[in-house]
């Protein structure tokens, strides 16, 4: 996988970004994935700061793969592809971004574990 473009953001809220253009991902096993210009993201925000048990988790991957992030949020809200499918390009977006493949495997361990409730399943493809 590999990006075509660079991530321009704004910050809009205390969480929330929003794409001031289109971020393009060509990835290995679904092809070219290209998030528009104004879609909002959290990157890889993670509610959990209250939780003494996940905490530890999450300061292992906060700050790291807002590209993959963006790009893992528009295939969840979209549906446009299957929730396995875009936790795995998950996984290889943050690898292409250059993200340890150890960390890599948290974050997606964290949403196959985690993301279930997060996928839009009002448009998405069956899995």
């Amino acid at each position: 996988s590999k990006f075509l473009t660079t991530l321009k953001t704004e910050q809009v809220g205390k969480f929330n970004h929003t794409l001031l253009a289109y971020l393009a991902l060509t990835d290995d096993e679904v092809g070219t994935i290209i998030v528009p210009s104004g879609f909002q993201t959290d990157f890889a925000s993670i509610l959990v700061l209250h939780n003494v048990f996940l905490f530890p988790l999450f300061a292992l991957i906060a700050g790291y793969g807002n590209y993959a992030a963006t790009v893992h949020d528009w295939l969840y809200t979209t549906g446009k592809v299957t929730r396995e499918q875009a936790d795995a390009v998950l996984y290889r977006a943050l690898r292409a971004e250059g993200v340890a493949a150890w960390r890599a495997w948290l974050f997606w361990a964290g949403v196959r574990i985690g993301g279930a409730s997060k996928y839009d399943k009002s448009s998405a493809m069956p899995e």
